[in-house]
């Protein structure tokens, strides 16, 4: 159940999605994709931008030099993640390359979406130039031991590599004080998430179109 203290009044055409790594975000964003959403996956835009000869590469390449660029001619994402998350300062280079261009195509793919926009955007919490064009935040919650769990799984990394990325982020805390609902995502099976998910759906639009 979505806790009615953290639901407001309905009507949001724009939702925004976000949450920890390993919290189940994107598979929120998929169970909204299924009641009649439109996703605008920034972490998809960004990759895209950094992939094999992606808009952002000519620029990333100026500013880090050509060592972090594949053979293939994409960005070389673990090489980069050591470097950012050892220099603040080359996290925010790189995130003023990135940003702007991920903001301008995510923009234009809600432009051209008809009904429910979903901004699917790992750091709505931090950067109120996000926050500003949702009309709503949804926030996906667990605890960190059950973050960190999900992620090795997935990825390989190691439980320290977790939590670095973990303490960037955003805390639990601060996220789940601008939703508007919270999606509490630990010890679920599938089918109770995606019935939370519906619940939610139908809370604010007024009908179960996967229902």
């Amino acid at each position: 159940m979505v806790p009615a203290d953290l639901i407001r009044r309905p009507g949001p055409d724009r939702l925004g999605l976000t949450g920890g790594i390993g919290s189940g975000k994107s598979t929120v964003g998929s169970m909204l994709v299924a009641l009649g959403a439109t996703l605008v996956d920034t972490d998809a835009i960004a990759r895209a931008l950094t992939g094999p000869s992606g808009r952002a590469m000519d620029a990333v390449a100026e500013a880090f030099g050509h060592g972090l660029v594949g053979a293939d001619g994409a960005l070389d994402r673990a090489r980069m993640r050591e470097i950012v998350f050892s220099d603040p300062s080359a996290k925010r280079r790189l995130e003023a390359i990135l940003h702007p261009m991920i903001g301008l195509e995510a923009m234009r793919q809600a432009n051209e979406a008809a009904g429910v926009v979903v901004f699917d955007v790992p750091l709505m919490t931090e950067s109120s130039h996000w926050r500003e064009r949702c009309d709503r935040l949804v926030v996906v919650d667990c605890p960190t031991d059950t973050q960190v769990r999900r992620v090795m799984a997935r990825s390989g990394w190691d439980e320290t590599q977790v939590r670095s990325v973990i303490a960037q982020q955003a805390t639990r805390e601060r996220r789940r004080a601008m939703a508007d609902a919270v999606i509490h995502n630990d010890g679920l099976s599938i089918d109770e998430l995606r019935l939370q998910v519906e619940r939610l759906w139908a809370h604010w639009f007024g009908h179960d179109s996967a229902l």
